[in-house]
């Protein structure tokens, strides 16, 4: 191939937004000489890794925009550690069919068990799938919508957590609600009801739901339209932080059991 026909390739990649192809043009080339590769296995090479290629910036991408506080996947997850977690039911739930089905994921468990590692690992699944996905904290969530209310912004703020497909909401019942931000929160889950599905930790029960947010006729409210559709899963153990320090020997075996 002479150099101006090589340069008109990589012009036409340009053009067709086919930029690792033409980063990888000359070698591709060189490989499928010395292969003796058909036209058609060429083409197949080079359509192959630019979709990869494209498929991991999106997900880099839609990954940066979900705002997860760290980048956990499932598979370093220690299932070993928790045994009372259904390693086969959060395998299931990483398909992400729960999304399409419509479907609430809710994990509930004491600090430090891994509640939010899971639900940004399946938050990382859902990406994986083509969904777009964003995480916030409870008390982030309600700061923003009570804001969003004195500015007469709600609406848009509003639109900015009901529009990803699946929303994550980590850490309910760790800090008091309002009633106030009770009823903006309740809003906002009325808004996604049988529309956007939802991934929710808390380290409350749901029988402790209406002390968390200040009154029982919301939390209600709340729990009827999360459980309607909804997978729970309870995790009985011990932190992961906990682990660490028995490793680093800070804690004694019979300081856990005491």
């Amino acid at each position: 191939m002479n150099p101006a026909q090589l340069e008109r390739l990589g012009d036409h990649m340009t053009r067709l937004r086919l930029f690792k192809s033409r980063e990888r043009l000359e070698a591709l080339l060189q490989e499928a000489a010395s292969r003796e590769a058909s036209y058609s296995d060429f083409l197949e090479q080079v359509l192959t890794e630019e979709v990869s290629a494209k498929t991991t910036k999106n997900i880099a991408m839609r990954t940066a925009m979900a705002r997860f506080p760290f980048v956990k996947p499932l598979e370093t997850f220690d299932f070993a550690y928790q045994p009372s977690i259904d390693k086969k039911q959060v395998l299931a739930l990483a398909s992400s069919h729960f999304i399409e089905h419509g479907e609430n994921v809710i994990i509930l468990g004491p600090p430090g068990v891994g509640k939010t590692h899971l639900s940004v690992a399946l938050g990382l699944k859902a990406i994986e799938h083509g969904y777009r996905v964003l995480f916030t904290s409870a008390a982030h969530l309600i700061a923003t919508l009570t804001k969003a209310l004195t500015e007469n912004r709600l609406e848009e703020k509003l639109k900015l957590f009901t529009t990803p497909r699946l929303l994550i909401i980590d850490e309910i019942g760790y800090l008091p609600i309002e009633r106030a931000g009770a009823n903006l929160f309740f809003q906002l889950i009325s808004r996604r009801y049988e529309r956007g599905p939802m991934i929710l930790t808390s380290n409350q029960s749901f029988a402790a739901w209406g002390e968390v947010f200040g009154d029982r006729v919301i939390a209600t409210a709340i729990l009827d339209r999360l459980l309607h559709h909804a997978v729970t899963l309870n995790i009985r153990g011990n932190s992961y932080r906990l682990k660490e320090k028995l490793k680093a020997g800070l804690v004694r075996t019979e300081e856990t059991q005491s």
